[in-house]
């Protein structure tokens, strides 16, 4: 019964919000469309969704095409969601997250004339995928690595700690890089680490993660950094509640706590949303696994108003000197 509410809420949604977009008609069938389907935690997390929306309202804004976005249920079938989308005719249909991979690989294949791309994509061994996906991916763990070392560097009591979101081999690039670039400023810096569950919730409940992140302060961890999607708002929180100090994930969070947030990873997935849209519409969309790293400025670290007093000039050469040492493949960032 809850999986049938959730299949007719989901066509309730879409046939609401078809008609809602950029464009001066609705119905117009010769126009660009682009949907977009959120993952957990949705729009507003101020971390990994909001990064993509900004790249759908960015190339809406600049190309002019329509747009329709949808969050789907806790219970909702995303299948469901993004057949409903190419159903109806849109042009893009982007998945935020990893979660959408398998629904990717059966809805592209049944809607040849459709471009897909899937945030996060979680390729298989091996995996070819059709000339209508894209999977687009991030060197999580490069850009980790450099907040790592402004971590081991702006710590005053050698403690770090690591807040993630699902335990998953995704969120394990990010633990690996943070840890590794701690250890390139102190070998013998410590990291503790904790994950927020097993299951998708891990990455929508800021109260576990607020939780995790004071009892790990309050064993004299003074630095830590989240990869955990809103389940991270808590940790920043945390930091500022104590007067200890968080790292941001994804979007620049810096500004939700100034003074208590070290700096955030920047993870651009607005960019990688902002090209797939311009690709499409030029006509030179290309399925397939596309990556983006330190080298393309796919991935960084935000320094700003908010944070600038906590970064001095040698944290800041610091961090330069292992970005171009990483690019230049004279540091190989672990995965895991």
């Amino acid at each position: 019964m809850r999986t049938a509410f959730a299949i007719l809420m989901i066509a309730l949604a879409f046939w609401l919000v078809g008609g809602c977009n950029t464009g001066d008609d609705a119905t117009e069938v010769d126009a660009f469309r682009v949907g977009m389907v959120f993952d957990v935690g949705g729009k507003g997390d101020k971390s990994f969704n909001d990064s993509a929306y900004r790249g759908l309202l960015r190339a809406a804004d600049d190309f002019e095409v329509e747009h329709t976005e949808f969050e789907p249920g806790q219970d909702a079938d995303r299948e469901t969601g993004l057949r409903k989308l190419a159903q109806a005719g849109y042009d893009v249909i982007i998945g935020v997250g990893f979660l959408f991979s398998e629904a990717m690989r059966n809805v592209a294949v049944d809607y040849p004339d459709v471009n897909f791309a899937c945030v996060d994509f979680d390729v298989r061994p091996g995996e070819t995928l059709p000339p209508n996906l894209a999977g687009l991916r991030f060197r999580e763990e490069e850009g980790s690595f450099l907040v790592g070392v402004l971590a081991a560097m702006y710590s005053k009591t050698g403690r770090l700690g690591f807040v993630g979101g699902m335990d998953i081999p995704l969120i394990h690039k990010f633990e690996a890089g943070y840890v590794a670039g701690a250890r390139y400023v102190d070998p013998g810096i410590s990291t503790t680490v904790a994950y927020a569950g097993t299951t998708p919730q891990a990455f929508a409940d800021p109260a576990r993660g607020k939780e995790l992140a004071l009892l790990q302060f309050g064993r004299g961890v003074d630095v830590i950094y989240h990869a955990s999607g809103s389940t991270g708002n808590g940790v920043i929180e945390a930091a500022k509640e104590v007067g200890k100090t968080a790292i941001g994930v994804d979007s620049n969070q810096n500004y939700m706590a100034p003074g208590n947030v070290l700096t955030s990873m920047v993870k651009k997935v607005d960019n990688a949303v902002y090209m797939t849209v311009q690709a499409a519409l030029e006509g030179t969309f290309e399925g397939g696994l596309r990556e983006f790293g330190l080298e393309d400025e796919g991935i960084g670290y935000a320094v700003d108003q908010y944070n600038e007093d906590l970064i001095t000039d040698e944290m800041l050469a610091k961090v330069e000197e292992a970005k171009a040492a990483i690019v230049a493949g004279e540091i190989v960032v672990p995965k895991r």
